[in-house]
């Protein structure tokens, strides 16, 4: 039986509550669909966070990214409503999601929300992307 897009976020317990450990994830074919236009808009995420009690099932999570694939949706917005909907999910202690849109009308898009527990104090995890899949010169 094939697979079907799902906004269902599982999550599993985290093996290691005791200490804060950074999860990276890359997710290099999010698409979505312009608001304005209708055509389709092509890029990557970059996840990552410190979990709490809780980690994102990463089947889940393909299921999840794959169901925006005929919204119409502004980048900065997708990117937020990711973000919050992964928290909601999570509980996390520290959230970063950047989304590296591909080149539209000649400017490329990187947007960056974050999500940091209140009273977490541990210290921000540096950011560990080295290529751009986009071509635009830059890590997110």
């Amino acid at each position: 039986m094939p697979s079907l897009p799902s906004k269902t976020l599982e999550t599993f317990p985290n093996p290691a509550p005791q200490r804060d450990f950074t999860i990276r994830m890359r997710i290099p074919e999010f698409t979505c669909l312009c608001p304005k236009t209708g055509q389709p808009d092509f890029g990557t995420l970059y996840l990552e966070y410190v979990a709490d009690k809780a980690c994102v099932e990463l089947k889940a999570l393909k299921m999840y990214i794959w169901s925006f694939r005929d919204e119409g949706c502004f980048h900065e917005a997708v990117t937020n409503q990711i973000l919050d909907d992964l928290v909601k999910a999570t509980k996390p202690r520290f959230m970063r999601l950047t989304a590296v849109f591909n080149v539209r009308g000649g400017i490329y898009t990187h947007v960056t929300a974050e999500h940091r527990k209140k009273g977490w104090n541990g210290s921000l995890p540096p950011s560990a992307w080295h290529v751009d899949p986009t071509g635009a010169g830059q890590t997110p």
